[in-house]
C-alpha cells in the first residue's frame, strides 16, 4: 500500500512539474495505454463477463484523452495543421465510439497506429527542442 501511495505521489508531481509539451506527450502515452488495455479485453474469451467492461472502460478513457488533446489545439496559432489535427481527432474518436458500440477490434487498430505515429513525432519534436543546439517553441493553448 505504501509503495502505491509513493507511486501516486510521484505521478502527481510529474504532471504538476511537466512542461506543456511534456503534458501532451503524457496524454498520448495514456491514450495508447488505454487502447492497449482495451485490446487486451478483446483478447479475452467472449464468454468472460469482464471482457465487455474492460473494453468499454478503456475505450472511454482513450476517447476522453483524445478530447483533451483536441482541446489543447491552438487553432489561431496552428493554422491549417491545427485544423487538420482537429479533424483527425474527431475521426479517430468516432472510430473508438463505433468500436466500443460494436465491440469491433478492427476499428481500434488504425486509431492505435495514428496515436503511435503522432506520439513518436511529438516525442522527437520535444527531443529536438530540448537539444542545446536547437531552439523553438510549441504553439499550445497553455
Amino acid at each position: 500500500m505504501v509503495a502505491n501511495s509513493y507511486a501516486k505521489t510521484y505521478q502527481t508531481q510529474s504532471v504538476l512539474t511537466a512542461s506543456p509539451g511534456r503534458l501532451v506527450l503524457m496524454l498520448y502515452d495514456g491514450a495508447l495505454r488505454f487502447v492497449q488495455q482495451a485490446n487486451a479485453g478483446f483478447d479475452m474469451p467472449e464468454d468472460d463477463p469482464r471482457r465487455i467492461e474492460i473494453i468499454n472502460r478503456n475505450l472511454l478513457k482513450a476517447q476522453a484523452i483524445i478530447d483533451e488533446l483536441q482541446d489543447t489545439l491552438n487553432k489561431g496559432a496552428g493554422g491549417e495543421f491545427a485544423v487538420t489535427m482537429d479533424r483527425l481527432y474527431d475521426y479517430h474518436r468516432t472510430q473508438l465510439i463505433q468500436a466500443n458500440v460494436s465491440k469491433n477490434r478492427a476499428l481500434v487498430v488504425p486509431v492505435e497506429k495514428f496515436l503511435e505515429e503522432i506520439r513518436d513525432a511529438w516525442a522527437e519534436m520535444l527531443r529536438k527542442e530540448d537539444s542545446p543546439c536547437l531552439g523553438g517553441g510549441v504553439a499550445l493553448k497553455y
